[in-house]
């Protein structure tokens, strides 16, 4: 008889956690290969969880509205037979995971093990602990994974020190990055590791975390009202850091004159509704010619990953999209460069208005190679974008607003009304130099310029 883990599987860039919202099995249930086990639910997507084989459901990890890490084991499935699956000793499990969850890119995916309630042996482990050596759990009964233990011993963090450190894992579970930034406040607070009482490094290691601010500095005197950030603003926050932190970004400009493009629209988009069914906004429109520039500068659509460049082949653009809830989703339209105009407004409004709904499936937010905002929906003229990782760079797309301008006619140059709007590309500085940067960005705006006035729909 062997036992299978069942995880909880990635379901895009970012997600790094869902809703358990629904079992639609319970313990002892017999199962068939694909039978749906479970219902999930993110900020971005629903999805359902299938068997990966015949079996019987042997344990549920989670209850209904907990929230695991992707990664997490949520129940075992009893198999006949044995194989991959085949349940390992405990012993085997522990070193396995300390050997193996060696980096931050481990830690962000799998997290640490699943909290389970604590037994005899566990708080023996802890009874037994005397503040030096390390159990499973602090004297205060907080759970430690063999990897924080780990890290722990060998940075001489004594137990009372993990009780004062905030956990933001599940259930406030001190994790890897809980230890290390720790670990760097103790450092640079000039706090070090001692044999002293543990009410002397209790008080220590509360000077360690004090904020860069104090409460008066940081809530005011006036009235407030404090907000919790939800999941997905979470994530949003922590992607947004981890982006700066990652690339050394550049922003350039450029001002285009879109007139052509304005009123080829404009005169167009009645027939294209009828005819297409599907609404022309601009936004397939500047899809398209950035397509075209990423065929012209192909080093635009690259990714980093150490010392070496990723060049993708495929050019499949996310588009960033506000949600009702005031947070930022980026569906993807893959392989945009084999779309033509109706295939791209398709793919825009159907992308766009499923995830206002929260209908969009997982894979439709993975695997993007280059990413459009527009700033301009809200009648900004300009923004400096924060790149999508791990994309290379982003284009941000104004407001097209009435302006004069000089233009060259037969008869010299002429002061006219003109549409005009100006477009910000961030790009990563590691691999994409202001030239680079700056030819590209122009001929985005060329290709817009340019537009054919007599152009057949």
């Amino acid at each position: 008889m062997a036992k299978v883990e069942i995880l909880l599987p990635s379901m895009g860039e970012g997600i790094i956690e869902a809703t358990l919202t629904k079992w639609l099995v319970k313990e002892g249930d017999k199962v068939e290969e694909d039978q749906s086990l479970a219902e999930i639910a993110t900020d971005k997507v629903d999805s359902e969880i299938p068997s990966p084989q015949d079996g019987i459901i042997d344990q549920l990890l989670f209850n209904e509205d907990d929230v695991p890490k992707v990664g997490d084991t949520i129940a075992i499935l009893r198999t006949e037979g044995e194989g991959q699956g085949e349940e390992e000793k405990p012993d085997e499990k522990e070193t396995k995971k300390e050997a193996t969850t060696t980096d931050d890119d481990q830690e962000q995916a799998k997290q640490e093990p699943i909290e389970e309630k604590s037994t005899e042996s566990e708080k023996t482990d802890s009874q037994e602990s005397d503040g030096k050596t390390l159990g499973s759990r602090t004297p205060k009964g907080k759970f430690l994974s063999p990897l924080v233990r780990s890290i722990a011993e060998k940075e001489n963090i004594q137990a009372q020190e993990l009780d004062q450190i905030r956990g933001s894992g599940n259930t406030g579970r001190i994790t890897k990055k809980d230890v290390i930034n720790y670990l760097n406040t103790r450092t640079s607070s000039g706090v070090q590791p001692s044999d002293q009482p543990a009410e002397t490094q209790q008080t220590k290691t509360t000077e360690a975390a004090k904020p860069l601010v104090s409460n008066d500095q940081l809530y005011g005197s006036g009235d407030y009202e404090i907000i919790k950030m939800d999941r997905m603003r979470k994530l949003i926050a922590n992607h947004m850091v981890q982006s700066k932190q990652i690339s050394p970004h550049v922003t350039s400009f450029v001002e285009a004159d879109v007139t052509n493009m304005v009123n080829w629209r404009n005169k167009h988009k009645s027939q294209f509704l009828e005819r297409e069914n599907t609404k022309l906004t601009f936004t397939p429109l500047f899809i398209e010619a950035t397509v075209k520039a990423l065929k012209d500068f192909p080093n635009i659509n690259v990714s980093v990953d150490g010392d070496h460049i990723i060049l993708k082949k495929n050019i499949n653009i996310g588009m960033a999209t506000a949600l009702p809830s005031g947070n930022l989703i980026v569906p993807v339209i893959k392989n945009a460069d084999k779309l033509n105009l109706s295939g791209l407004a398709s793919n825009v409004n159907d992308l766009a208005n499923r995830a206002r709904d929260n209908k969009l499936k997982p894979e439709e937010i993975q695997g993007g190679t280059f990413t459009v905002t527009n700033f301009g929906t809200f009648r900004n003229i300009t923004g400096t974008p924060i790149i999508n990782q791990p994309q290379a760079a982003i284009l941000g797309i104004g407001s097209i607003d009435k302006k004069p301008a000089v233009i060259e006619t037969s008869e010299g140059d002429a002061i006219a009304i003109r549409h005009i709007m100006i477009l910000s590309l961030a790009y990563d500085h590691r691999v994409i130099d202001g030239a680079l940067g700056g030819m590209f960005l122009k001929r985005i705006a060329d290709y817009l310029e340019d537009f054919d006035p007599k152009r057949n729909i």
